[in-house]
């Protein structure tokens, strides 16, 4: 049974969305997921579901390409999905992009690139193989990822919002970057942000903000958020 409570924002009736933190490559965590998502879609049937990955799929944990591979496919049976990009995503097509500079590349490889590569047979040492060894399904996915999504009261991107810019005008970088001043911003917001990019111990829920990044690749949990009505509740794997 799903553990709920009120939170702190709004669907409209008949919809539920999940939302799933940061994977960084833990595709077994992310697998073990989508079947509680699925397991609790047979429990609690709803009229329109929606399963909304947050961004960060790639870098540091040992299946990047499992989890884009999972991202491809449609992960839960019956509900929609919406990929949005995490900063992870941007550099790592910035850094596979023909024309890349060193630089660029030397700025994936530091913040876990390396662990993507080798998920895909490539040696991030040898530039030379890391196109071919990337398929282009991977790459289209990544192209294509959403800066943000926003339904009722919630508004979903992977960093967060800068608080005194409206949220149809957020630059794409603050959405998938940001931390200050967002992290300690206390006043009100146009909608709840649902976010992940910074970990925690565990959810963190304020009145303005829910962030769902727990550290699953660093020995965290694998956390999302169900949100439905005006209640919330999280699943872990």
């Amino acid at each position: 049974m799903l553990a709920e409570s009120l939170g702190p924002g709004w669907l409209p009736d008949g919809v539920r969305i999940y939302a799933v933190g940061d994977s960084h490559g833990c595709a077994e965590r992310l697998e073990e997921l989508h079947a509680r998502i699925a397991d609790d879609m047979e429990d609690r049937p709803v009229d329109q579901a929606l399963l909304v990955h947050l961004g960060d799929y790639v870098d540091r944990g040992p299946d990047s390409a499992g989890v884009l591979a999972r991202l491809r496919d449609s992960p839960v049976p019956g509900v929609a999905t919406i990929n949005l990009v995490g900063n992870h995503e941007q550099m790592m097509l910035a850094a596979l992009a023909p024309r890349a500079s060193q630089e660029v590349v030397g700025f994936w490889l530091d913040n876990g690139g390396g662990a993507t590569l080798e998920s895909y047979g490539a040696d991030p040492r040898d530039r030379r193989g890391w196109a071919a060894a990337v398929p282009a399904g991977d790459l289209a996915l990544l192209r294509a990822l959403r800066p943000s999504f926003g339904m009722g009261g919630y508004f979903f991107a992977h960093a967060g919002v800068r608080p005194d810019v409206p949220l149809d005008r957020q630059d794409v970088m603050d959405l998938a970057w940001i931390r200050e001043p967002f992290l300690s911003w206390r006043g009100r917001l146009p909608a709840v942000v649902v976010h992940g990019h910074t970990p925690a111990e565990g959810p963190e829920v304020l009145p303005h903000r829910i962030g769902i990044d727990t550290g699953a690749v660093f020995g965290g949990a694998l956390t999302c958020a169900v949100l439905e009505g005006e209640m919330l509740g999280f699943l872990f794997a």
